[in-house]
């Protein structure tokens, strides 16, 4: 297992991937590397896993989004949850890139 502190460029790409891949398949990306990966690289699991906790927030988010539709507040939530996704999604990317870890500020730590 590699130390945390110092990852290599090809664990900062796949951290970087992983958090760029929530925007376009939600979980899915972040699940199949914190399934596959999480044992080879700390610094790979503790991304992947921040990640998947990350969508599936997002995921929820937006079915909470989805049943206020009815309500109207569903109109205005919906476009915020992909916002937020989008600008979170790249922060962290650009943040693992340099080979930092990073915590979205906004996620449920479902998975541990």
């Amino acid at each position: 297992m590699s130390d945390t502190s110092t990852p290599s460029a090809d664990e900062k790409n796949i951290a970087v991937l992983t958090h760029l891949g929530g925007i376009f398949f939600s979980f899915v990306p972040a699940l199949i590397v914190w399934l596959l990966k999480k044992d080879d690289s700390a610094f790979i699991g503790e991304q992947a896993r921040e990640a998947l906790n990350f969508q599936i927030t997002i995921l929820l988010a937006g079915v909470v989004a989805w049943v206020l539709v009815f309500l109207l507040i569903g109109l205005a939530l919906l476009p915020l949850i992909y916002l937020a996704n989008l600008v979170l999604c790249i922060v962290a990317a650009v943040g693992v890139s340099k080979g930092q870890s990073y915590r979205y500020p906004f996620a449920l730590r479902l998975i541990s």
